[in-house]
């Protein structure tokens, strides 16, 4: 079954086509386990046969690991035919004589490269000339500033020292590449709608990548911020579909939620939502991915896959059918906003 798609044309100037389900390249970073050159090479191959054509990846992905197999993936393939994504905010220095690496315990098998923070105008300019690199292609066509939030720098003080980086100077470097058609396009990747709003309220922002806080069991995000999206033609992309995994396994023992084991009153709320969905011979992790793209302003949601078949498992949800009633009657049960719109 061939991947529907979504067009982005905030700005009237072609814009942007972008496959429903599209591809985060995080786990190609050996992100929690290594998988080598050959695994890595066959799901970013099958996810290509499977019809997707939007790929996001980052330098933090395996500290520029992603990028450089994306190089080799993307050599020969005509650059008009996908979207690629990466992101600014973290720049990769090598580890000195006797100096740890980052991202221990997260990333397996990568570089030796410490992270540094670095959201301003130089930053952004470097940060792009390394991916431009590592990537092997001639263009990006979407600059998200990654990590904006309390999630990654710890307090809100924190945050708003690096937001005001970024609109103090990033900022400005970003505006300029979208000016020269450097990119098409640019916005945040963050784990948290808030900052994406008030980024949205302070600057000319096109897309942002929201993960896991636009989801089946989370939807706060539609107080505020999602209608602003939609009134300003602000793209967004869905990462995190699943919550870290409890949407995709169940309120199984163990089960992830938000990056850490979930706690008992998810595990007993994602219980509920799997009664609804056994009720209606519907798999939650279907409803799960089909859920954000109800809303008008998401364009692609993009769930992990370190596997063949986990890109396969992607592609049957991307592709499965949801009958309205399982909708309603999640609302009816106060498991899911009313205001939330879904797709018919």
């Amino acid at each position: 079954m061939q991947l529907k798609t979504r067009h982005w044309d905030r700005l009237g100037h072609g814009g942007l086509t972008f496959t429903e389900l599209g591809f985060g390249t995080a786990p190609l970073g050996n992100l929690y386990r290594a998988i080598g050159e050959e695994e890595a090479d066959a799901v970013l191959s099958r996810a290509w046969d499977l019809g997707v054509r939007y790929f996001d990846t980052a330098p933090l992905y395996g500290l520029g690991l992603a990028e450089t197999r994306m190089n080799r993936f993307l050599r020969g393939k005509p650059r008009g035919d996908y979207v690629l994504s990466t992101k600014i905010g973290r720049l990769l220095r090598r580890c000195e004589a006797g100096e740890e690496r980052d991202c221990i315990g997260k990333f397996f098998d990568v570089p030796a490269r410490k992270e540094v923070y670095d959201y301003s105008y130089d930053g952004v300019m470097r940060s792009l000339e390394a991916s431009l690199e590592r990537l092997g292609v001639d263009r990006i066509d979407i600059l998200f500033a990654h990590d904006l939030d309390i999630f990654n720098h710890g307090s809100q003080q924190a945050l708003d020292a690096k937001l005001d980086e970024l609109m103090n100077g990033g900022y400005r470097a970003l505006v300029e590449l979208r000016e020269q058609g450097v990119i098409a396009a640019f916005g945040a990747g963050v784990n948290e709608w808030q900052p994406c709003q008030w980024m949205a309220e302070r600057g000319d922002f096109d897309l942002f990548l929201l993960a896991g806080r636009y989801t089946l069991l989370e939807q706060e995000a539609l107080e505020s911020f999602l209608p602003l999206a939609a009134e300003r033609g602000i793209g967004i992309i869905i990462g995190g579909p699943y919550n870290s995994g409890i949407l995709a396994t169940g309120p199984k023992p163990g089960a992830f939620y938000n990056y850490d084991p979930a706690p008992q009153d998810i595990l007993d709320r994602v219980a509920r939502i799997e009664a609804v969905c056994d009720r209606h011979k519907v798999r939650m992790v279907d409803a799960a991915f089909q859920f954000p793209l109800g809303h008008p302003a998401v364009v692609s949601v993009i769930p992990g896959g370190q596997g063949v078949a986990e890109v396969e498992a992607n592609l049957k949800a991307a592709t499965a059918k949801i009958p309205a009633a399982l909708w309603a009657e999640l609302k009816s049960e106060g498991l899911m906003r009313a205001d939330a719109p879904v797709a018919h």
